[in-house]
C-alpha cells in the first residue's frame, strides 16, 4: 500500500489500530492508550497496535512512539517482542489479517464522496 502519511494522520492510525486490536482482544482501546502500563494484556495489546502503526502504515518508530505518547525505544522493543511471537502460526495469521484490515479500514479515512 503506497500511502503517504504525516504526523497530523499518526494519532488517528494509532487510534484505529488501537481500536481494532483492542475489538479483537476484547480489551478497551482506552486501556491501550493510557498513559501507565496496565495490565499485561493491555500492555501486549498495545505492543501489538504499535507494532501494527509500525509495520502496516510505515511510520516512524519516532512517530509511533509520539502518537502512543511512549519512548522511541519501548515502541522498538515492542515491535521486537511482537515480531518474535510471529512463530506462532495462529497469531501470524491473525496479524497478517490486521494488517490487510488496517489497510483497508485507513482507505476510508478520506472518500471522494465526503468533498461533495
Amino acid at each position: 500500500m503506497s500511502m503517504t502519511i504525516n504526523r497530523k494522520q499518526d494519532g488517528d492510525l494509532a487510534k484505529l489500530a488501537a481500536g481494532l486490536v483492542g475489538f479483537s482482544l476484547d480489551k478497551p482501546a482506552d486501556l491501550i492508550l493510557t498513559d501507565g502500563r496496565g495490565p499485561a494484556d493491555a500492555a501486549f495489546a498495545r505492543q501489538v497496535a504499535m507494532y501494527a502503526v509500525y509495520v502496516s502504515f510505515g511510520v516512524s518508530l519516532a512517530r509511533v512512539a509520539a502518537a502512543f505518547g511512549r519512548d522511541r525505544s519501548t515502541v522498538a522493543h515492542a515491535c521486537h517482542l511482537v515480531e518474535d511471537r510471529r512463530d506462532d502460526p495462529v497469531l501470524d495469521a491473525w496479524l497478517d489479517h490486521l494488517d490487510r484490515t488496517l489497510k483497508e479500514a485507513a482507505k476510508l479515512s478520506s472518500p471522494a464522496w465526503s468533498a461533495r
